[in-house]
């Protein structure tokens, strides 16, 4: 038998070792866990009835512990009295317990994790101050989630709205500052900030609040941010409404505090309901499950079991639930792996005195029990529990409430595995890669305060703000720009009209007031204009301020008002029409090369049909007159003479081409000079102020000094400042070989005014740069984003054009006639190619020709010389019948006379054609 027993042993232990592992790995009859709570509090109750219930499911679970106890000892603390909660937390340490699950408030959590760390019993928190770290405190476990998410999930609502700044109001201890802190961060990377921050102690009286509710409502910002606990907010809400302050124009965004308040308690008043309408709240995700359900509904029973009968369970409840559950799982593991519980007493005070920390004792194996907590997977009631490399939860997730009716309406969801709002629950998105496109953010509408589902512009101009300081630059020159009205000592021109034009349409009055700046001079210094915006001497700049890249690092620009860009000023000379005009439309080299084709083309056709065309014979003056007349009249078409041979017909007709192409060429160029007033001058664009070394102008305060420079590598030395119209008219005029400058670099409105006086110059090329004009403001400045919205509608409905007329349009001269219009006289360089091919076919022809005429000469010519090869090409050719004829002559004793080699005389006699054998003469 006692053979059989083993061998079953064995065989057990091979195929089952976890159980029997399991079975025999017993831990002790009754496990300790601690609890620190405040009782009287939403969320201590909460989270006692929580614990209990966990307890009896852990217990009662046969799969759990092994037949383990597990017992909580509970301990009462003061959250709002930090000394009297520290002593009462310090007390409960004395007991030995292997695990904390709590405290729920901030400052005694901070106390409480150092004295954890020594005792090395896990601290299971589900305090959400960001600043309490498993970094600093390693055996502090959070099992709720932190603040740094939560504020993320605020400044995502605030951006998501375009608000930019906002009001928090926070309780004045460690949990409301760090909490604030954390909101600080997360909206300054959304390019947000708190623009106004105030607390208050938890036991503040209702005048103090008052006090405080008033700051806020002379403050900007119409966006709140409450971080606080249960009691101190509903008080201060009650406060609010007092003082209208939760109406038309308010936003108010509580924290998680108020979810929880507002979930757990059945009976809320319907008067502090009531002063809620509107408000939005955040509460910690928790998905559905039959879990969540089981708890709900026996929720009931197990709250009045414990005098806990008028709470509901909230988020804390499934938080605390699931940290019980973390604890039973990782002793299980901690049991399993060999782990026993046993503490000693190794702590002294060091310093001879009566603190008698001896009282506290260590939890020998508390760093493998706390390992095991870090290492927990499993699905709870609160989703999945499981902590990432820092000792958060993993998949924190916000839902956004508002506050609507008798109830609370979810709206939307924030999840930091996105980072981004949306109406599809968190849990969806887990199992889809990150959309981190802001494209796709999307909340359900909000009723907000004041019962309007118009989302609040967030910020207001208050009634009692000091009036806005607004620098505007004292021009010297271009006074239609910007300029001091001496005679009333106020502002006037094109920007100041835009500006005040602006205003009107804002649906707030502002209170404010010009500042000159600059001594009127000269031009001011436009960069140092907008950096006393930075120091704070301005509140605003308007004028003709470039938005330059440089600038929108430190300021925010308004819509560009009008669009500017940089162009170049230069001398122009005015072709004036004269009595020989109409040789304007070529060179001089267009006019010789024309004319010497002309005579080239006449020569080569004379010399292609002078031996068979009687055309082109006659008298050495006859032929040279022949040459002329016919090579001109092809100008016209109008060619008297025929061209019998293939080649000069060939050479005729791309002549001809040619001559089309000329003539047309001509009579448009001819057209525009007699028509156009033309303007002249050597500089094309930008290329050619880089490649010249001559000085070149700008505007003084102009931001085309430092463009050049640093944009386009001209040398600063190069440079010359110029104050006013004249100066620009009188450096162009006496150019740089006299002082002066070869062109000027300045933004298109000035030009426009320059060139309405000063015709006689000219824009050369196109703009070179992109930019535009606008209103200069503090980074985020809410009226920076309303005066662009203003000016939007300025420009819809054409009051802008209308002011760009009447302050920009003047003077006798147009932009019309200023623009730089190239000559168009015709040049030898367009027509190369026409008189290359025309050139080419006229050597061709004259190749093939003689070739030709040197054929028949070798082969009819027994004597051969130069002399007769000449007299044999300029000899007639005699009609091919009287060839073919004196050639076949049968019984002839004289010789037949070959072609070509008939006498001068015989080639000048007139051929008498043959009618029936007969020859008819051909002069009678």
């Amino acid at each position: 038998m006692e053979i059989v027993f083993l061998m079953l042993l064995v065989l057990s232990l091979l195929l089952f070792p976890n159980g029997i592992c399991k079975s025999l790995a017993t831990g002790p009859p009754v496990v300790n866990i601690g609890s620190i709570l405040q009782f009287d509090s939403t969320t201590g109750g909460v989270a006692a009835v929580a614990i209990h219930t966990a307890l009896e499911d852990i217990n009662s679970d046969p799969t759990v512990l092994n037949g383990t106890t597990l017992k909580v000892q509970m301990k009462d603390t003061n959250c709002f009295d930090g000394f009297l909660g520290m002593v009462q937390a310090l007390q409960f340490m004395e007991t030995d317990v292997i695990a904390l699950i709590g405290p729920q408030c901030s400052t005694i959590s901070h106390m409480i994790s150092y004295v954890a760390n020594e005792l090395q019993v896990p601290l299971m928190s589900f305090a959400s101050d960001a600043t309490l770290s498993s970094i600093q405190f390693p055996f502090f476990v959070r099992t709720g989630p932190s603040d740094l998410y939560q504020m993320a999930a605020v400044a995502e609502v605030v951006d998501y709205n375009h608000w930019k700044i906002v009001t928090a109001i926070y309780i004045d201890n460690v949990y409301g500052r760090n909490g604030i802190a954390a909101l600080d961060d997360a909206l300054t990377l959304k390019r947000c900030k708190i623009s106004y921050k105030v607390g208050f102690p938890s036991n503040a009286k209702r005048s103090d609040l008052i006090n405080l509710l008033v700051s806020v409502s002379y403050m900007e910002p119409r966006v709140i941010v409450l971080h606080t606990g249960a009691e101190p907010g509903l008080k201060l809400f009650s406060v609010a409404n007092q003082l209208n302050m939760m109406g038309n124009g308010y936003v108010w965004i509580a924290t998680d505090w108020l979810s929880a308040y507002l979930d757990a308690n059945s009976s809320v008043p319907a008067e502090t309901i009531s002063g809620l309408q509107g408000v939005l709240t955040l509460r910690p995700h928790i998905p559905n499950s039959k879990m969540k359900s089981n708890l709900v509904s026996k929720w009931g029973t197990q709250s009045k079991k414990y005098n806990y009968s008028d709470l509901r369970v909230n988020t804390y409840g499934f938080y605390v639930y699931d940290s019980v559950w973390a604890v039973a799982r990782a002793l299980d593991a901690f049991f399993d792996d060999g782990g026993r519980i046993s503490f000693s007493n190794d702590l002294h005070d060091g310093i001879g005195g009566t603190l008698h920390l001896e009282a506290m004792s260590i939890f020998d194996m508390g760093s493998k029990l706390l390992e095991k907590i870090r290492k927990v997977n499993f699905s709870g009631i609160s989703g999945q529990v499981q902590f990432d490399a820092v000792g958060n939860l993993i998949h924190p997730a916000y839902d956004i409430i508002n506050v609507i009716g008798n109830g609370m309406r979810t709206i939307g969801f924030w999840s930091n595995y996105s980072g981004l709002l949306s109406t599809v629950s968190p849990e969806a998105l887990y199992s889809k890669p990150p959309n981190i496109s802001l494209a796709d953010q999307h909340l359900y509408d909000v009723i907000w305060p004041g019962e309007t589902a118009q989302r609040p512009r967030g910020w207001v101009f208050p009634s009692n703000a000091k009036q806005l300081k607004i620098g505007v630059p004292n021009r010297f020159s271009f006074k239609e720009i910007v300029t001091v009205d001496n005679a009333t000592g106020s502002m006037k021109g094109y920007c100041i009209d835009v500006f005040t034009q602006a205003l009107a349409l804002l649906p707030y009055p502002v209170s404010y007031k010009f500042v000159p700046f600059g001594n009127g001079t000269e031009n001011p210094n436009y960069d140092k204009l907008v950096q006393m915006i930075e120091s704070n001497e301005f509140d605003a700049a308007i004028g003709d301020i470039a938005i330059t890249m440089r600038r929108t690092v430190t300021f925010d620009f308004t819509q560009p008002f009008i669009e500017t860009g940089l162009v170049i000023l230069a001398p122009v000379k005015e072709h004036i029409t004269s009595s020989w005009a109409f040789l304007q439309p070529f060179s001089l080299e267009m006019w010789c090369v024309t004319g010497l084709f002309f005579l080239i083309v006449g020569v080569v056709i004379w010399v292609l049909e002078h031996r068979i065309n009687d055309d082109f014979r006659g008298s050495v003056c006859q032929q040279i007159i022949t040459i002329f007349s016919f090579s001109f009249s092809t100008l016209f078409f109008a060619h008297r003479e025929n061209t019998m041979s293939a080649l000069g017909r060939g050479v005729l007709i791309i002549w001809l081409f040619v001559v089309l192409i000329i003539v047309s060429s001509y009579t448009a160029s001819l057209t525009s000079i007699l028509t156009v007033q033309q303007l002249d001058t050597s500089i094309k664009g930008i290329d050619d102020l880089k490649n010249s070394n001559d000085p070149i102008g700008f505007q003084v305060g102009s931001f085309a000094q430092d463009y050049m420079v640093k944009e386009l590598n001209i040398s600063r030395s190069r440079l010359r400042a110029l104050g006013s119209p004249q100066e620009y008219a009188e450096a162009l005029k006496i150019g740089p070989k006299e002082g002066g400058v070869m062109a000027i670099v300045d933004e298109r409105p000035y030009v426009e005014l320059f060139l309405s006086t000063y015709c006689k110059i000219a824009v050369a090329g196109t703009d070179f740069t992109s930019r535009g004009w606008g209103f200069a403001f503090p980074r985020d400045s809410p009226l920076q984003v309303d005066l662009s919205t203003a000016i939007l509608s300025l420009s819809e409905n054409g009051e802008l054009q209308r002011i760009h007329s009447k302050w920009l349009n003047t003077g006798e001269c147009t932009t019309d006639n200023s623009e730089f219009v190239d000559s168009n006289q015709l040049r030898l360089e367009s027509f190369l190619g026409l008189f290359l091919i025309c050139g080419v076919a006229c050597v061709l022809a004259l190749l093939l020709y003689f070739g030709i005429m040197l054929c028949k000469y070798l082969r009819h010519e027994p004597r051969k010389s130069l002399r007769r090869f000449i007299s044999f090409v300029h000899g007639k050719e005699p009609p091919k019948n009287m060839e073919r004829r004196s050639m076949s002559l049968p019984g002839s004793s004289t010789p037949t006379t070959p072609m070509g080699s008939l006498s001068s005389l015989d080639m000048e006699r007139p051929a008498r054609p043959v009618r029936n054998g007969s020859v008819i003469d051909m002069e009678s």
